[in-house]
């Protein structure tokens, strides 16, 4: 098996090329607790995030897999996938873009997968969102 190629460091190319993506379902962040397993694994299939904490699970689903079903849910939203290929390690990236989003009232909240940083951002302030992430791009120099 080859070593995957590591991601960008430099906060200012990181900003530059980070081309934010808008995919259009809109998310939610459910909750299973513990011992859920037949919920669990009718949602993991379409789950792009799963998190296992003490008080239970937590996964990003699309709405649609939890509509009219009794999970508990919260937090409709859209992401946002920075198309640059980040290092897990790079430092302020992440910041810098909640920085910018904050300053607009945009709450978000990141998940860093291993090429890519994903933001999930209420789906009312998607497309400002990636308006915000666009003109934050173009005035990095």
């Amino acid at each position: 098996m080859t070593k995957p190629e590591l991601g960008g460091r430099d906060l200012g190319a990181l900003l530059k090329s980070m081309s934010p993506r808008l995919h259009p379902e809109t998310f939610v962040f459910a909750m299973l607790p513990k011992g859920a397993g037949a919920e669990l694994a009718s949602l993991a299939p379409d789950a792009v995030m799963v998190f296992q904490e003490a008080e239970g699970t937590t996964l990003i689903v699309p709405q649609s897999c939890v509509t009219g079903r009794d999970i508990p849910h919260a937090f409709p939203c859209r992401m946002i996938t920075l198309e640059v290929h980040s290092a897990l390690d790079a430092v302020g990236f992440i910041a810098a873009v909640a920085a910018a989003l904050s300053e607009s009232g945009i709450s978000t909240n990141p998940v860093s997968g291993f090429y890519h940083d994903h933001l999930f951002v209420p789906a009312n302030d998607a497309d400002a969102a990636v308006a915000i992430l666009q003109t934050l791009s173009e005035q990095t120099v």
